[in-house]
């Protein structure tokens, strides 16, 4: 019996979702690797596990881990005022919020999109004024607010200019991380080179929720279409499964992959500060609609700085209730997850098509990552 592949088999026949790209390793072995399911379930075209996804909301550990590199060569601190960068984003109350709180979800940025028209979604300078002209929804440092776009934008802006404002955030993120590390299936920004093995988006789930996912669906085209030139530092990377993989197994090695010095992503300290819990018991926010709709209780948000965490009990978690508290990872909206277990020195990567409703994504999630616990921990 193949606990994993049973369940995404018999997720995949009932509907549930389209297809799945699931790589499982402990120490850095892999353990299981399975394309199954479709790429587009309506033309019957099979996944193909260098089948090339959008990540949607793991961009946002991406974009982090540009932060941190920063913070590293001492070009900022994390608790230095955003405006101190960006002085436009002290405006309207945000002057006090800092950095590490972008990183977090506790600078007051909105859970909302900005007000730029949707072909401008991917115009990193207009995003910036846009969020830089946006009042506070909260007080800097009381509440955890998820933003799905706008805080990320500005991290990626603190980035351009303490690079000296001449780059694009895409070059620098694929000189930090994309060539350090060999994702040559990785981009901010759809390739077109890529094209011919992207998945086709389509919704799985009518059930309400957070977003409208005829929207996400269209957002998501939208990232695929090399023509857009978009860049979204808080959800325009697309990739494979492999390359996700690498990057999760950097993540696991303190940094770098295999020990190898040139392939240092971030310093084993600071990853561990950023996988650390920086919310407290501050709920998120992001599950106020879950708490009402499915009865969810109110439970810590457990964020470190670009890394949604484990935290402790039985509550609703992505990364399933065998996983260890201090497991972090990544997560896209309603289709894509990746996390690595320090204690049980595990890494999983989840990329699916077939778009879900959030919370029932998180679900998904919880069960799968309990099957792959129980079946290959040792």
């Amino acid at each position: 019996m193949n606990l994993l592949q049973d369940a995404i088999e018999a997720d995949i026949a009932a509907g549930t979702y389209d297809g799945a790209v699931t790589i499982v390793a402990q120490g850095g072995n892999v353990l299981y690797r399975a394309a199954q399911g479709f790429a587009d379930r309506r033309a019957g075209r099979p996944l193909a596990g260098d089948s090339v996804f959008p990540l949607f909301s793991i961009a946002k550990s991406y974009t982090a881990v540009t932060v941190l590199q920063m913070v590293e060569r001492g070009r900022c601190r994390l608790n230095q005022p955003v405006a101190d960068v960006v002085p436009a984003f002290g405006a309207r109350g945000k002057q006090n919020a800092t950095i590490g709180q972008l990183l977090c979800h506790m600078a007051g940025v909105g859970p909302g999109f900005p007000a730029v028209d949707f072909a401008h979604l991917g115009d990193l300078e207009k995003v910036v004024a846009a969020v830089c002209d946006s009042p506070p929804v909260s007080v800097p440092g009381t509440a955890v607010s998820y933003a799905p776009m706008m805080a990320h934008a500005v991290a990626a802006e603190v980035v351009r200019r303490l690079d000296g404002g001449t780059r694009r955030f895409r070059e620098i993120m694929a000189e930090g991380i994309f060539r350090p590390l060999g994702l040559a299936d990785t981009t901010l920004g759809m390739r077109a080179d890529l094209v011919p093995r992207a998945v086709t988006m389509r919704k799985a789930d009518d059930s309400p929720g957070l977003f409208d996912l005829d929207g996400l669906v269209t957002y998501g085209e939208a990232l695929l279409d090399p023509e857009n030139d978009w860049e979204i530092p808080a959800g325009g990377i697309m990739a494979s499964a492999g390359d996700v993989f690498r990057f999760a197994e950097a993540l696991r090695g303190g940094g770098c992959l295999d020990g190898d010095p040139a392939s240092r992503i971030l310093s084993p300290a600071m990853l561990a500060f950023a996988t650390a819990n920086h919310t407290g018991d501050l709920p998120n926010d992001l599950w106020h609609y879950a708490r009402s709709l499915k009865g969810w209780p109110i439970f810590p948000a457990n964020l470190g700085l670009g890394f949604f965490l484990r935290g402790q009990g039985m509550i609703p978690t992505y990364f399933g209730h065998l996983a260890s508290p201090g497991t972090f990872g990544g997560l896209g909206a309603g289709s894509t997850l990746f996390w690595v277990d320090p204690a049980r020195d595990m890494t999983f990567v989840c990329l699916t098509t077939g778009v879900m409703e959030e919370a029932n994504s998180c679900e998904r999630f919880q069960r799968l990552s309990d099957a792959a616990i129980a079946q290959f921990w040792r």
